[in-house]
């Protein structure tokens, strides 16, 4: 009874986990992957099946959950030698190595189990959007673009959304995946900056590390270029409505901010382009696309 019980985290564990995957940072991707989910709802027979919807929803954010916990599990050792993410909770013993797999093997397991809920193909390609998840961690260690690993990770969420739905494969949904893959590995080139001392002098690899806060931010605005016309091609590729185009000009918009805002010799606000301008975009272009798919007739 005892090692049973030992082996369910006690709350004040979970509140520790939910710190530890930092589980308000899924408004970065869990968005998109209503997008494509609700696009393919509307191809299909026009109707929102909230059903399906949900598990949409429990796959995203159990895989996320799972990825976080292992980056934050395999990361540990750098992550004390860094003086900005030495506090995290596993560096400072709140939540011990144990925990912090079992809460990753569970997040994992509903992962797993939403995905067979789903349809036949999205339980046949979980294992495959579950590997980047695991390699990215290590990118660090052995290349100086890790941010592109990252971006192949980040760029499952829209594919997948549109795989539950449809239970096909869709070009289209990997012109909105690849998209927001290159919109977070760019704004993660943008996040690595602020680390570039420390990583020189332990080791990790990184953009910025290797080639210089100015060309990081460079590239970060190149990925965003590249993500705006992505955004284009997915709106034409769907039949977008005015709507839609709206959120992208806002998004446009949100894009030339975060870049107004952080320069090579100026990281002052990098925190507040990562976090709420980042936040906002795919908020913005989420509500945006919603409104285009129901003037167009999608049903709720």
């Amino acid at each position: 009874m005892t090692s049973a019980s030992a082996a369910i985290p006690q709350p004040g564990r979970t509140k520790a986990f939910l710190r530890l995957v930092m589980i308000e940072h899924s408004v970065f991707a869990l968005p998109f992957a209503y997008i494509a989910s609700l696009t393919a709802m509307y191809e299909w027979d026009r109707n929102i099946h909230w059903g399906r919807l949900l598990l949409v929803t429990v796959c995203m954010v159990g895989l996320r959950t799972f990825a976080m916990a292992v980056n934050r599990i395999i990361d540990r050792e750098i992550d004390a030698r860094n003086p900005r993410t030495a506090h995290r909770e596993l560096v400072t013993g709140a939540m011990s190595v144990r925990h912090a797999w079992t809460g990753a093997l569970i997040a994992l397991v509903v992962f797993l189990g939403a995905a067979a809920l789903l349809n036949p193909l999205c339980l046949a390609l979980a294992p495959v959007a579950v590997i980047p998840m695991v390699v990215y961690p290590y990118g660090k260690r052995f290349t100086n673009f890790p941010q592109a690993i990252l971006g192949l990770a980040q760029s499952m969420g829209p594919i997948g959304g549109w795989l539950a739905i449809s239970g096909e494969w869709s070009w289209t949904a990997v012109i909105l995946g690849l998209a927001v893959g290159i919109w977070i590995g760019g704004f993660d080139l943008i996040y690595a900056c602020q680390d570039v001392e420390t990583d020189r002098e332990i080791g990790v690899m990184s953009v910025p590390a290797r080639f210089g806060i100015p060309a990081a931010i460079w590239g970060a605005r190149v990925c965003h270029t590249i993500t705006t016309a992505l955004f284009v091609w997915y709106g034409l590729a769907t039949h977008a409505g005015a709507f839609f185009w709206l959120g992208l000009l806002i998004v446009a918009g949100a894009f030339l901010y975060e870049h107004s805002i952080v320069r090579p010799h100026d990281l002052s606000r990098l925190n507040r382009a990562f976090f709420s301008v980042n936040g906002f975009i795919g908020i913005a272009l989420f509500v945006c696309a919603l409104l285009d798919l129901l003037v167009r007739g999608l049903t709720v």
